[in-house]
């Protein structure tokens, strides 16, 4: 945690639109935890790296698709199915969450079809 994230133009615009809408402790483009006699700006507003550590702490995790972008760069994926990327939690997953959950339901469908012909043969 103590090493400063860059982020891209991209990410730059997320973060904003995140600590905007989610961060308590923004008050009109003021941080209300710095203010002092004069209203201090968020530093995390004016910067292009990730360096609030109440919002890498409290904000960025009910964002987890922002948060696997920023923190875990060195994990992107190619989803083997659709081809888009994606950034994986484990080193097993093959396939982004849109794709896993048709993978998932043709893997279960096949699994009863087989189970199924497998008992018909039996009797």
């Amino acid at each position: 945690m103590n090493n400063i994230i860059r982020m891209t133009p991209e990410q730059v615009s997320k973060v904003k639109k995140v600590i905007r809408k989610q961060c308590c402790n923004y008050d009109d483009g003021n941080c209300i935890l710095l203010d002092g006699i004069e209203p201090c700006p968020c530093p995390q507003l004016i910067t292009k790296s990730l360096i609030c550590k109440r919002f890498r702490t409290a904000v960025l995790p009910g964002e987890p698709e922002l948060e696997q972008e920023l923190l875990h760069r060195g994990e992107r994926k190619h989803c083997v199915e659709c081809g888009a990327v994606y950034y994986s939690a484990s080193n097993r997953s093959k396939y982004c969450s849109s794709c896993a959950a048709k993978i998932k339901k043709r893997q279960q469908a096949e699994y009863a079809r087989r189970k199924r012909a497998s008992i018909k043969n039996s009797i």
